[in-house]
């Protein structure tokens, strides 16, 4: 089936609509699962718009149509979810973009990183982790050290030693070579390598991830386990660029504490 986006006419759709309620498209062919997670985002105030294939929605982007993030699955019959991000990318649409699938192997989450996507969540997850992730994008950028950054602010871009941060995009660079990091990931590195040789506390890190003073699970301190796992796959991803890279210290019984290579 030929494409239906048209270049000419996507200008409208690389900027998020500008309104007091942030507005989220739902790409996924299980009806049930758009209308479940459709409500709970208006519940917790967004405007959707939902599609049941992935023709519609870049249809809908084509005809000007705009979002502030976009919830793609990936499994759909005729253009599949990673069709339609790079058909976008392509067109220059640069829309945040959040798969949600079933799909959990790692050479799905690098594909969808590596045309654009900022996040890779399992459907299992809860609604409070999507829309922490949600938060986390439709927020606007931020500073290193967590602050909003306003329009045109310098701090849209932070460089420490080998590595910068484009907080505009929420991409990381190492050493001048992309580091294809969730967007999970990305806060985290940001807040690591903003608190200037500070040890940052497990508690502070999975505040982060999970939302401050959210209950873990495995006892009393479990939040731990999940930060250890959070840490270890940030330093692959970084070892995958540079195999001599050591900047993530760990302080034993704390947390974790940022390093220049130097």
């Amino acid at each position: 089936m030929p494409s239906t986006l048209d270049a000419g006419n996507l200008t409208a759709g690389r900027e998020a609509a500008v309104e007091s309620r942030k507005r989220v498209v739902i790409v996924d062919d299980d009806a049930l699962f758009r209308e479940s997670l459709g409500l709970n985002l208006v519940e917790n105030g967004y405007e959707i718009d939902d599609f049941g294939d992935g023709e519609s929605a870049l249809r809908h982007f084509a005809d000007g149509g705009s979002a502030d993030a976009i919830l793609l699955d990936w499994r759909m019959p005729g253009v599949d979810g990673l069709a339609v991000l790079r058909r976008l990318r392509d067109h220059d649409v640069q829309i945040p973009v959040i798969f949600l699938t079933v799909l959990s192997d790692e050479i799905y989450e690098e594909a969808a990183l590596r045309w654009g996507a900022v996040d890779f969540i399992e459907k299992s997850r809860s609604l409070s982790i999507i829309l922490q992730r949600l938060r986390l994008i439709t927020d606007g950028p931020k500073r290193a050290n967590g602050t909003d950054a306003p329009a045109g602010d310098p701090g849209a871009a932070y460089v420490r030693g080998k590595l910068e941060l484009r907080n505009d995009i929420n991409r990381a660079f190492y050493d001048g070579k992309r580091v294809d990091l969730t967007l999970t990931e990305f806060q985290i590195v940001r807040l690591l390598a903003g608190t200037a040789d500070t040890d940052v506390s497990y508690r502070q890190i999975y505040d982060l991830v999970r939302g401050k003073d959210f209950i873990a699970g495995y006892g009393e301190e479990g939040y731990r386990v999940n930060v250890r796992s959070f840490i270890k796959r940030i330093r692959q991803k970084f070892r995958d660029v540079d195999d001599t890279f050591s900047c993530i210290e760990n302080y034993p019984g704390f947390g974790y504490r940022w390093v220049d290579a130097d």
